[in-house]
């Protein structure tokens, strides 16, 4: 009896270890699998932060070149990427923008990639250089607009009598690209239109409000004949005459 109960408790020793292996069999598979899930999900972070990373890199080169940027010269900034990879981040940014309809879009043009304007906001673009390119003005076209802009409101008339030669092409001019306004009539014979300057005006020489213009004194040709003061003329002798008569007088005093 004594040996049965020995090898009973034998076995149940052994098979208490085999349930026990058995049980714990799965759950380190588990464990095992839950950490090469972690590690893998590291690793894909980790990937998508480079791929990011490379996207913005390669954003930036064709944002700040005015030319097309060939795949050499992305690679070379880059150096770890091939060329595959550059063509499938371009790729990427060219569906993202269009997806989005963005203003910007790439393109393949002579031999690399540009990032450009989206061609269907052309029309904006058109409308925002008609309005804010900055065209140089002649001299008779900024001798007006001086005149206007320090004797404002003036007539055309007012301009010309400064000016001494007609100006209704030039006023003309500076109305259509929006330097100028009416701003009135003056209570005269005729009632002529006054003009003065606009916050385009403004905007053009980059003056805050028309207290920033220069001192009209500085601009005698703008003042009216008897606001202008004559420079007097000092009549100075040159040094060498003068000289020549102090040796000339102290040959006299000597010679006394």
């Amino acid at each position: 009896m004594e040996n049965v109960s020995t090898q009973q408790f034998l076995d149940e020793i052994v098979q208490e270890e085999v349930q026990k292996q058995l049980i714990e069999a799965p759950q380190k598979n588990i464990q095992e699998d839950v950490v090469q899930e972690v590690q893998a999900g590291e690793q894909n972070v980790q990937q998508e932060e480079i791929s990011d990373h490379i996207k913005g890199v390669i954003e930036t080169l064709l944002f700040i070149s005015e030319k097309p940027v060939t795949l050499d010269q992305i690679k070379g900034a880059l150096e770890t990427v091939s060329g595959a990879e550059v063509k499938a981040v371009i790729k990427v940014l060219q569906n993202d923008y269009q997806e989005r309809k963005s203003g910007m879009t790439i393109i393949e043009i002579a031999g690399g990639y540009q990032m450009l304007s989206n061609p269907v906001y052309a029309t904006y673009i058109r409308e925002f250089y008609k309005t804010k390119h900055k065209e140089r003005l002649s001299k008779p076209a900024l001798e007006s607009l001086a005149i206007i802009a320090y004797k404002q409101p003036v007539t055309r008339s007012d301009i010309e009598l400064i000016r001494g030669v007609n100006s209704d092409g030039v006023v003309n001019h500076l109305l259509s690209k929006e330097l100028l306004k009416t701003v009135g009539r003056k209570d005269v014979a005729g009632r002529p239109y006054l003009y003065g300057t606009t916050k385009q005006f403004l905007e053009y020489f980059g003056l805050k409000s028309l207290k920033d213009l220069p001192k009209l004194e500085e601009f005698p040709s703008l003042l009216p004949p008897e606001e202008v003061e004559e420079r007097p003329v000092v009549n100075e002798k040159p040094k060498q005459e003068k000289q020549e008569q102090e040796s000339v007088e102290e040959k006299k005093n000597e010679s006394q």
